[in-house]
């Protein structure tokens, strides 16, 4: 069934309809263009609240060892993911929805325009084709009226005794000019209606039906295309489901990771000072001789053994570059930690040192490339360093050979007695005094990235200093390229070192 043929006569009822269709059309479009902004909206919403609680400073640093830091931090980068999830079907919707639909809109609006200026042209030409014909037939009529009364005449002349043979015959000359006129206007007539008649007949079986047919194939496009649109609304999310729940498996993943027990103890071995509790008050008797006691009481004090007091207020310290000011266990620890990032600092100044040993002989044997001299001032500068570093390195070695006091152990509980007296003496004289106020802010200096990059080549790490990465991986940057071709990367299973600053891509 189709509208030319069975709709032929509801030409109003085509035109409000196909309006309406395309009202709709419009309307679909502004509801998706809405929900895009929403998800737009939705998803800078979660960028900025994983932002906001997002880890900041050294301090937090040092907590993400904790695996429920650690834990909350991987949630908040699984929802920053998300999010980005998230922008990719507002994006979608706009280009593969309301751009495309606005388009084809556009296209259906300017089809319909067209059709039904059609069909108004083709109705225009059949009346006007029935306004002539009418006109014909009206001609006709009178000049068969006036014939009929010439004839009349005629004949009335022809009977009357009083007319002449030359009134006569002009009277009959004259019927017989009208009847001639009247056939013609007849034979006019008939040709007109044989016309019209066709004409008809093409408008209403042809010309109409087709034109109705194209309206009905342009509506049921624009129906289609809107349909697609439906599907298309719930596909561009499910396509990115699998993504979205890799981060809600991501987050779950996160909550398992948690290990309270790992955590109590890692603030064990980051915090235990190496000291041992004092030992009990001994009873001083000073039942005998009281008067000398009192006496010499009132001029020399008797000493008491001073007292740690966990819990009272902390009195800051200012660090030593020794470390001394801090407890034994912590002292050795942030001795082997500084000896540690001094070897790392002396590697990578060597593997500049050798880099630029190696430029200055590809200079040496190709002076078109540059002038040798000319990184000889570099090549000073950098065995400077080392040897500060190297100066470094057996300062910070001696002092915690010093800590160790020859023991196997790298942390053993070492009583220190001498920082123990200098400890106690000082709590005796200040109650207030906290044994721990004295490092509790020296773990604020923890490394944080201070960038991304992808790999965009594998690479073996085989040197001292270097890891090994794989092609396409996320690498958090840690130092940046000196100038030397290298710099500093941390992969996620917490490897650390050096590659070739080419075989990245940083993050933008």
């Amino acid at each position: 069934m189709d509208w030319g043929t069975q709709l032929w006569d509801q030409y109003d009822v085509i035109d409000k309809h196909t309006q309406s269709g395309l009202d709709l059309l419009d309307r679909y479009i502004k509801f998706v263009k809405e929900r895009s902004e929403i998800e737009q909206n939705y998803a800078k919403q979660l960028r900025n609240l994983t932002k906001r609680y997002a880890k900041r400073g050294n301090k937090e640093d040092q907590d993400c060892k904790f695996s429920n830091h650690a834990s909350f931090q991987e949630i908040l980068n699984e929802l920053n993911d998300y999010a980005g999830q998230r922008e990719l079907i507002a994006e979608n919707l706009m280009t593969g929805i309301c751009v495309d639909l606005l388009k084809k809109s556009q296209d259906f609006k300017l089809e319909r325009k067209t059709h039904l200026a059609d069909v108004k042209k083709a109705q225009q030409n059949l009346e006007s084709s029935f306004k002539h014909l009418e006109n014909t037939k009206k001609r006709y009529a009178k000049e068969w009226a006036e014939a009929e009364k010439a004839s009349q005449q005629a004949e009335k002349a022809e009977s009357e005794v009083s007319a002449t043979r030359v009134d006569v015959e002009k009277a009959k000359q004259h019927a017989h000019a009208r009847t001639h006129t009247a056939e013609e206007c007849r034979n006019d007539y008939a040709a007109e209606l044989q016309k019209y008649n066709k004409e008809q007949n093409y408008h209403y079986y042809t010309d109409i039906p087709q034109l109705l047919n194209k309206l009905q194939g342009m509506d049921e496009r624009r129906i289609r295309s809107l349909a697609d649109g439906y599907c298309k609304f719930s596909d561009i999310e499910k396509k990115v489901l699998p993504i979205i729940s890799k981060c809600l498996e991501g987050i779950s993943a996160a909550g398992t990771k948690v290990n309270e027990k790992q955590d109590s103890i890692l603030v064990i071995e980051q915090h235990k000072s190496g000291f041992e509790p004092p030992a009990d008050v001994e009873f001083e008797d000073y039942s005998q001789g009281i008067k000398s006691a009192i006496s010499e009481s009132s001029l020399n004090p008797p000493k008491v053994r001073g007292l740690i007091w966990p819990f009272s207020k902390k009195h800051k310290q200012t660090p030593a570059e020794d470390y001394s000011h801090l407890p034994p266990e912590q002292r050795k620890k942030r001795l082997q930690t500084k000896i540690d990032d001094i070897h790392k600092d002396l590697q990578k100044a060597q593997d500049q040192s050798e880099a630029l040993e190696k430029m200055k002989g590809v200079y040496e044997q190709n002076p078109q490339m540059g002038d040798p001299s000319s990184l000889e001032p570099r090549i000073l500068e950098m065995t400077q360093d080392m040897s500060r570093l190297r100066g470094e390195l057996t300062k910070y070695e001696t002092w915690l050979s010093e800590a160790l006091g020859g023991e196997e152990s790298p942390f053993p509980v070492n009583n220190n007695t001498e920082y123990r007296t200098s400890m106690s003496g000082r709590v005796a004289h200040d109650p207030d005094v906290n044994i721990y106020a004295e490092f509790d802010e020296e773990f604020d200096d923890i490394e944080s990235p201070i960038g991304q990059c992808t790999a965009l080549y594998s690479f073996e790490g085989n040197s001292e200093g270097t890891i090994s990465i794989k092609e396409g991986e996320l690498l958090s940057i840690m130092e940046e390229d000196k100038g030397d071709g290298w710099m500093r990367v941390l992969r996620a299973t917490g490897d650390e070192g050096y590659i070739p600053s080419s075989y990245v891509k940083l993050a933008p």
